[in-house]
């Protein structure tokens, strides 16, 4: 097995940071800082036949019709013509669920339909709950400050992002520090370290799991400790209401870059887990019901082998060690501790020499960025990374997982806390957002955060629009996936739903990933007979969905559609 280390810290850092540049003030790129504390937009509802509304933030219904529709009894589609793609959908195959949750941010934009609000980052890792001190790490000299908030109330870093998400009926996910130490202060100077020998007694207080005594909604902030069963607690009691899951840290594989403060030696295996479980079951003891994600990876060389940990040696990939364990200690426990496989992904792949993770917009880095949500799901993908070379073809991350989640914790769900395919301000980026959000809902992701690396992202934010709030009105994709397929994987993608309280109501979302428009041969295998499709937009001439000119049938629910060059169209059908 080659050294899955890169050779130099910068580089090494780079994997998911290096394209944003991070002040006191401001939001970390990839994997740093916690980024911005705006609110969320509704997690959307499930709207019949005439719009309604539902607790979850409303929606529109656009189809009409009637929850009996059986969905097993399609209508054979007509033909619509000649084509050069053909994408097919039908009703009566591979139906299953969509986790709402596969549609969250780390940093909320405007009318977008986020339904997950996560507070991670690196600046959690040393985060003080009782004060909301932390301390910056790599990302800002080292520094303990207010960053999170000027507050020095309990909770008050978290009670934003709480309350972003009550007020948008989303959920949030909260992230529990798992080291030794978080900050005691907000006093700024620069690099703690430089405070003396005994900084970790004078600027930091003692992180522990459990208190091992009865638990405050208010802390006692003179103490050496802070309590993580004890913030849990808090939460549960102040805002109980929303629906919280809890994450266990931030990429400890590279704690020792990012944090050396505070752990600057290497992260073992034998170490990882016991931290992990141990502070699960803290969780677990104050709200047995709240789920919990780890190990919350930063990338592929956390997943083979913990960044080269020192104990690695005989015990196999990491993934596969942590997944045996944590089902050993839920079997012996009674109950589970871990329900999500939590990574973060950041393509490593490259168009023209360049990461398709920056704001590159050549035509090499157009074309790989578009492609590289194949890597996740097809077989005959390979795309141009590091990655692809150590495994030796295609990557298929989410089937490579699922065999792993199988053959070590079967009902594990997945989730990915962070990840971008960059260009989020280019009409590519929008392109392979769609893609994956696609892909996570058709390939049943459990959860999953957005990360903006390059600013506002516009284009990103419209491609979540069209799973969310297409119309400006809460129009939004459904909470069923159907099979959807295309003829030619490498230009177009085709992803379908219906609502399961009103099968009627279908919407789709078409991909053009080339710079020329491409006619599509569209078939709907469903028992409902359409005649026409609502079309919205979104191309290179704005970052946001527009309402398109209507398609009319050319027979049993057979269209013929021209989708836009480099373009995500959401179709809805109409009866």
């Amino acid at each position: 097995m080659p050294n899955l280390s890169l050779p130099a810290l910068a580089s090494f850092l780079c994997l998911s940071a290096c394209v944003a540049t991070v002040g006191p003030g401001g939001d970390g790129g990839g994997t740093s800082g916690t980024g911005g504390q705006g609110g969320t937009a509704g997690a959307g509802g499930q709207g019949g036949s005439a719009g309604g509304s539902s607790s979850t933030g409303g929606g529109t219904g656009t189809a009409g019709g009637s929850s009996s529709v059986n969905l097993d009894a399609p209508l054979t589609p007509g033909n619509p013509g000649t084509a050069d793609v053909q994408l097919t959908v039908r009703s009566n195959v591979g139906r299953h669920s969509i986790s709402a949750l596969v549609y969250g941010t780390n940093q909320p934009g405007t009318n977008t339909g986020y339904t997950l609000r996560r507070m991670g980052g690196n600046r959690l890792t040393a985060f003080n709950w009782e004060n909301s001190a932390s301390n910056a790490g790599v990302d800002y000299m080292f520094q303990n400050d207010n960053r999170l908030s000027s507050s020095n109330t309990p909770g008050a870093a978290v009670t934003s992002v709480l309350d972003e998400a009550r007020t948008a009926h989303a959920a949030a996910l909260l992230t529990v520090p798992i080291v030794d130490y978080v900050a005691a202060d907000k006093n700024g100077g620069g690099d703690v370290r430089n405070s003396g020998a005994n900084y970790l007694m004078t600027r930091f207080k003692q992180n522990r799991a459990q208190k091992g005594a009865a638990l405050s909604t208010t802390p006692d902030a003179t103490d050496a400790f802070v309590n993580q069963d004890e913030f849990v607690a808090w939460v549960k009691a102040n805002h109980g209401e929303v629906q919280t899951l809890f994450s266990l840290d931030n990429e400890p594989d590279l704690w020792t870059s990012t944090h050396p403060e505070v752990h600057p030696n290497g992260l073992t295996y034998v170490e990882l887990v016991t931290r992990s479980l141990a502070y699960a079951r803290a969780i677990k003891s104050v709200w047995p019901e709240a789920p919990v994600t780890g190990f919350v990876s930063y990338g592929w060389a956390g997943y083979v082998n913990l960044q080269n940990a020192s104990d690695a040696s005989g015990k196999g990939e990491f993934i596969d060690y942590f997944l045996d364990q944590v089902k050993a200690a839920e079997v012996a426990d009674g109950h589970p501790l871990i329900e999500y496989l939590d990574l973060h992904w950041y393509p490593e792949a490259k168009g023209g020499g360049t990461r398709i993770i920056g704001n590159d917009t050549s035509t090499a880095g157009v074309a790989a960025r578009v492609q590289a949500p194949r890597s996740l799901w097809d077989p005959t993908y390979s795309e141009t990374s590091w990655v692809r070379d150590f495994v030796g073809g295609p990557i298929r991350l989410l089937p490579r997982l699922k065999d792993k989640i199988a053959a070590h914790k079967p009902g594990t769900k997945l989730a990915f806390t962070e990840w971008n395919y960059g260009g989020g301000n280019h009409i590519s980026g929008a392109v392979a957002v769609a893609d994956v959000l696609g892909i996570f809902g058709r390939d049943d992701v459990g959860l999953a955060t957005y990360w903006k690396l390059n600013g506002a992202e516009p284009y990103a934010d419209a491609a979540f629009a069209a799973f969310r709030n297409f119309d400006g009105a809460l129009g939004h994709f459904g909470d069923t996936a159907l099979d959807a397929t295309s003829s030619n994987a490498a230009t177009a993608s085709i992803y379908a739903s219906v609502d399961a309280a009103n099968p009627a109501r279908t919407v789709l979302v078409a991909i053009n990933k080339d710079t020329a428009s491409h006619t599509a041969a569209l078939t709907l295998a469903h028992p409902v007979s359409y005649g026409s499709l609502k079309v919205y937009t979104l191309t290179s001439a704005g970052s946001a969905l527009t309402a398109a000119a209507a398609v009319q049938a050319n027979g049993t629910n057979a269209f013929l559609y021209t989708l836009p060059a480099m373009s995500v169209s959401v179709l809805v059908p109409q009866q």
